[in-house]
């Protein structure tokens, strides 16, 4: 009896991760959730992964033959210890590869554009999920939802920009076409809801949902980018606020029909998520899990 190759997923307790991962399980696939801690997923072999720690490779590639991809938080270059795990990968017999990126950052632009710039000529299938915002950003674990728990806040340099927020369930279930259909995208694929929406218009929805009044704070870029250098890189922090000054621009002003299309029905709206995650009148919301050279010669 032979068994069947798993599904590696990287980033398995994050956020599109532990949704990828219960959609592939759900479907009845074998699946490696791989996180730092190798924290246990019910239906799933838990591996321990730090992409880091490239001694850890070889223990989370084996058996697999397709790989969800979740880079590094915070690393304004993660190709330099994506690439090299994606060449192991490929030398351990993974044949598919499903990115998560991002709608800010095309092929070969910054940070993980250029893990994508390269999938392709690593893997004969491949995928690149370039979602808009997360709609969890203002449910979850986020800054965002920090200060709306905590202020009644949302603070962005974004203006009056619209944006096609979309669900991360919706995500994950393009993730598993994407890994699972025969025939594997070979695209690049932006992920939107069904509407742009801007900072305000999310503010006045959360405010009607949850009946704790919410506001949008407007901060200029210099401002946005020295309170986010406060916690994180400050080449990030520019990057990030850099992000939103392109939404107050129209950069993210748009929607894409890609969930409906791959997944054949369409994507959730943003108040339907919130009632979904958000309890009317509670002040709390409902919180999801955070989430070097190679080593010589492949190990599988």
């Amino acid at each position: 009896m032979t068994t069947a190759r798993a599904t590696l997923v990287i980033g398995a307790t994050g956020t599109t991760g532990s949704r990828t991962a219960a959609q592939l399980i759900a479907a009845g696939r074998r699946v490696k959730a791989a996180s730092r801690r190798a924290t246990p997923i019910p239906g799933a072999e838990p591996v321990r992964f730090d992409w880091y720690d490239p001694a850890g490779f070889g223990d989370a590639l084996r058996d697999a033959d397709r790989v969800y991809l979740v880079p590094p938080v915070g690393d304004p270059a993660p190709a330099t210890v994506m690439l090299p795990f994606l060449e192991q990968a490929r030398a351990c017999g993974v044949r598919r590869a499903v990115l998560l990126s991002s709608s800010a950052i095309a092929e070969g632009g910054p940070a993980v554009g250029q893990v994508h710039r390269a999938l392709p000529g690593l893997f004969g299938e491949w995928a690149v999920l370039r979602p808009s915002w997360f709609m969890q950003n203002f449910t979850g674990t986020h800054a965002h939802a920090d200060s709306i728990r905590n202020d009644g806040e949302i603070r962005t340099a974004a203006g009056t920009g619209r944006v096609g927020f979309v669900d991360a369930d919706d995500i994950a279930a393009v993730a598993v076409r994407a890994l699972t259909d025969d025939r594997a995208p070979n695209a690049d694929l932006v992920l939107t809801g069904p509407e742009a929406l801007s900072h305000d218009d999310i503010a006045a929805l959360l405010t009607d949902v949850t009946g704790r009044p919410v506001v949008h704070r407007r901060l200029t870029y210099d401002a946005m980018r020295d309170r986010l250098a406060a916690v994180i890189p400050a080449e990030f922090a520019a990057m990030l606020a850099g992000m939103d000054r392109a939404i107050a621009e129209g950069a993210e002003d748009r929607t894409t029909d890609t969930v409906q299309r791959l997944t054949g029905r369409p994507p959730h709206g943003f108040r339907a998520v919130a009632e979904r995650e958000l309890s009317v009148g509670e002040p709390s919301v409902r919180k999801l899990p955070a989430q070097a050279a190679p080593e010589p010669g492949p190990t599988c």
